[in-house]
């Protein structure tokens, strides 16, 4: 009875039935061809050779380490510090084969064993430590990033040409990353497929006791499953380090969070026992297409992650739905039949070939605009002296008539590395760059050079590249002010703490450099401690907390930014601007309102509004063949409570 009425079940679903199964047994497939046909109706920009390949690129290195990853969520683990290791083992072969001279394939295999020691050391503390892959894997990602500033000293280590080129194409056109990322996602498909210890993966998620029971050593085999994600994610930090031309030791941060992502977009269940190499990659690729598409779209960074996360919301819930419609394990260790499969790929890619080739006609194969079109990569929006640089230029550019695309990079410059890839690859007229890291963002630079695409840098320059002209104030002579101003109104003497920048970056490096240049001059000046906030004002509240307990008698705080000297200024409570001057640096709206106020004695300003607006006329006028000068400079000015009324950033 029970068969004879699953037949019937079965009967009466009839094609409909199995076109619903086909598409809830493939999720992620049908969501990428999904993705794939709506930016094409969307953008004529998306769906060219150039474009495809930096899909391609950007996808790598989450790809890369979501291979490792899956290997761990098949065996109901998790693994957070994927995105530490990566930057740890980028920073190793930068220091080895920079600073230390090692011969380049010598550093490369140092950097690839430095990540599987610390995926060794994650499966020893959960196998043997007994401790919840969660924590032990958070540990590692707070050490290994603190590895990699330690070994850095806090700053990127730019590569010799002979490990950039690990990035570059090979015949001129196919990236070294994509073929990366396909060698790697064969290798985890194999492993997960025809060898011992990937069975064991699948048996260890889908019962771990009962594995034991039937005589598996599950203690080595998860030293070797939390090796493997660590060799996997040391692949992945060489070739986002070969593509940014240096070891950015914060680089990949966040990382973990899109790799475990794109495991779970390609039908992997966290609960263990299900994942596959195909639906991590394809679960990658659209995580790619997304960013990509909608930088193509000028969709607010803002925006793409709410989409992300909802896109990743939305993959669990159909997981959920194929397993109540009682559709086969998407992802079970051994698949279904191959031939079924490679068919539903081949008639996947027939769908999305002709449907594009369709809606491609909507867009006529042109995308060009009446206006000049022009990209702005901004380092972060998070920032208001940031926020002030897009507002003036897309002033100007309103007054001029000119297309401006502007993209959020937040802080990482693999992200702007696509950003200016994208710029690049869909032909806009010039693109203007608020580098990250200045030898980060040499190699997408060149790029758009060879494109013949004028790059305008504004605030930071771009090391080891051309650009047309660099639009900046001198953050070292700023910093020398900030000093001279807090040591004069102290008389020469006093005792002070300084709040740094993130670790890494340019502007911190710069400004550093300017107070301990300017510091110089006044002897009498203590400096008591010297700790880095991340340019952020609720650690510039922490850290100049803490500074208090070990330093109640500081009477003058030097602080990187204005947002840290807010946060100071929040620590210190009726002390600010009374028994303690705080200078603060960038001039922005709250820290002059800060400064009218009398809580904050100064602001080195550097006029953020003026810096967007000049660099879209120095850029207008570099796409339209007129001279400009290789540097214009805007100059800086400390601003107090005498002239504050008078100041407009």
């Amino acid at each position: 009875m029970a068969t004879d009425t699953l037949k019937s079940r079965s009967g009466a679903s009839g094609a409909p039935g199995t076109l619903r199964r086909l598409l809830l047994d493939n999720g992620a497939l049908t969501a990428l061809i999904v993705l794939v046909i709506a930016l094409s109706a969307l953008s004529g920009d998306f769906m060219t050779t150039d474009n495809l390949l930096n899909i391609g690129v950007q996808a790598a290195v989450t790809a890369i380490l979501a291979f490792g990853v899956t290997f761990v969520i098949v065996s109901a683990g998790i693994d957070l510090s994927v995105g530490s290791v990566a930057a740890l083992s980028a920073t190793m072969l930068g220091w080895s084969a920079t600073s230390h001279g090692v011969p380049v394939a010598l550093a490369v295999v140092l950097a690839v064993a430095t990540g599987v020691v610390a995926g060794l050391v994650n499966g020893f503390l959960i196998a043997y430590g007994k401790l919840p892959p969660f924590i032990a894997t958070l540990a590692m990602l707070s050490v290994g990033r603190g590895l990699a500033l330690v070994i850095s000293q806090g700053s990127p280590i730019a590569f010799p040409g002979s490990v950039s080129h690990l990035g570059d194409t090979l015949g001129g056109w196919l990236p070294v990353p994509v073929l990366v990322m396909v060698v790697m996602g064969l290798i985890a498909a194999v492993v997960l497929g025809r060898t011992y210890i990937g069975r064991s993966m699948y048996a260890i998620g889908g019962n771990e006791e009962a594995a034991r029971l039937s005589g598996l050593r599950v203690k080595r085999q998860k030293l070797a499953i939390y090796a493997l994600s660590g060799l996997f994610a040391a692949v992945a930090g060489v070739v986002l380090a070969a593509r940014l031309s240096s070891a950015q030791p914060q680089a990949a941060d966040g990382y973990e969070l899109d790799a475990i992502a794109a495991v779970v977009i390609g039908g992997a269940s966290l609960a263990g026992g299900t994942g596959k190499a195909s639906g991590t990659l394809i679960g990658a690729l659209i995580l790619a297409v997304l960013r990509n598409g909608l930088n193509l779209l000028s969709v607010s960074a803002f925006w793409q992650q709410v989409v992300i996360g909802v896109v990743i919301a939305l993959a669990v819930l159909l997981d959920t739905v194929r397993r109540k419609a009682g559709a086969g394990p998407a992802a079970a260790g051994a698949g279904g039949p191959k031939g079924r499969q490679a068919v539903t790929y081949a008639l996947a890619a027939v769908v999305t070939v002709a449907v594009v080739g369709a809606t491609s006609l909507l867009h006529g194969g042109s995308s060009s605009s009446a206006n000049p079109r022009l990209g702005l990569s901004l380092s972060t929006l998070n920032n208001p002296f940031f926020v002030q640089i897009r507002s003036g230029a897309q002033a100007e550019a309103k007054k001029l008539g000119v297309d401006l695309t502007v993209t959020d990079a937040q802080n990482d410059a693999s992200q702007q590395a696509n950003q200016l890839q994208n710029f690049t690859s869909t032909s806009l007229d010039g693109i203007i760059v608020n580098p990250v890291d200045s030898d980060a963002a040499s190699n997408s630079v060149k790029a758009a050079g060879k494109a013949d695409i004028p790059v305008v840098a504004v605030d930071r320059g771009v090391n080891r590249a051309s650009v047309a002209t660099l639009v900046a104030s001198d953050n070292v002579a700023g910093g020398e002010l900030a000093a001279k101003t807090v040591a004069e109104k102290l008389g020469g003497h006093g005792k002070i703490v300084i709040l740094q920048g993130q670790a890494g970056t340019s502007a911190a490096r710069e400004r550093a450099a300017g107070f301990a240049k300017g510091l110089k001059a006044y002897p009498g000046i203590r400096v008591l401690a010297q700790q880095p906030a991340d340019f952020d004002r609720t650690k510039g509240l922490d850290v100049m907390s803490n500074l208090l307990q070990a330093h109640p008698d500081v009477q003058g705080v030097i602080a990187a930014n204005d947002e840290m000297a807010l946060g100071a200024i929040k620590a210190l409570g009726s002390k600010a601007g009374r028994s303690v001057q705080v200078v603060g640096f960038d001039g922005t709206p709250d820290g002059l309102t800060a400064v009218k106020g009398g809580t904050l004695y100064a602001s080195v300003a550097q006029q953020p509004s003026q810096l967007g607006r000049i660099a879209v006329d120095n850029a207008l006028k570099a796409v339209r063949g007129e001279k400009v000068e290789p540097t214009v400079k805007v100059p800086v000015k400390v601003v107090t409570k005498d002239n504050v009324a008078g100041f407009t950033g």
